[in-house]
């Protein structure tokens, strides 16, 4: 049996974004709703997956054991909802690599581990490259926020994580 999924942005999706990167336990702000919303779609047997690019870590300006902390964290507080985080610790300035979003790697890696369908699984970011790669894949697309780029809008908008799930649930 196939299993459908809601892939999720982590920074400005999960967590405040913050344009200096998150990777202090202390700064993890968890956005409202979000602990809801993914109590919801768990109860509806989602596999929610996160996706994200942490090119901090290339960078040398945190380490891959900060974001594990970070992520250690917020699976404490959720209730060990998020069944894997993928992350892409690359960074076109110091190596490039497929798995980096807008690549599809992480998604694909996904998709082959948990036997995902993707014509009854979601995308939730807040950024083009987070929308790009799930429209090329075939998976429905939220966009929460409005730094989307035109061309990369998402099928549909919600304000946050919690009006996301509504519209994932409304359409299941």
């Amino acid at each position: 049996m196939m299993n459908s999924c809601v892939f999720l942005d982590r920074d400005g999706v999960i967590n405040k974004d913050n344009p200096n990167y998150t990777f202090r336990v202390e700064d993890f702000e968890i956005l409202p709703g979000v602990i809801e919303a993914l109590s919801q779609l768990k109860s509806k047997n989602y596999k929610l997956v996160i996706v994200t690019n942490q090119s901090g870590i290339a960078q040398g300006l945190y380490t891959q054991q900060q974001m594990e902390a970070c992520h250690r964290y917020f699976q404490a507080q959720c209730g060990n909802r998020i069944d894997h985080f993928y992350f892409s610790p690359y960074h076109p300035s110091v190596t490039e690599s497929l798995l980096r979003k807008p690549g599809t790697l992480m998604f694909e890696k996904a998709i082959a581990k948990f036997n995902i369908d993707i014509r009854k699984s979601w995308m939730i970011g807040d950024r083009g490259r987070d929308i790009a790669p799930a429209r090329e894949l075939g998976i429905s697309t939220i966009q929460v926020g409005d730094e989307v780029e035109e061309k990369d809008k998402a099928d549909f908008e919600a304000a946050d994580l919690l009006n996301a799930a509504k519209i994932i649930l409304g359409n299941a």
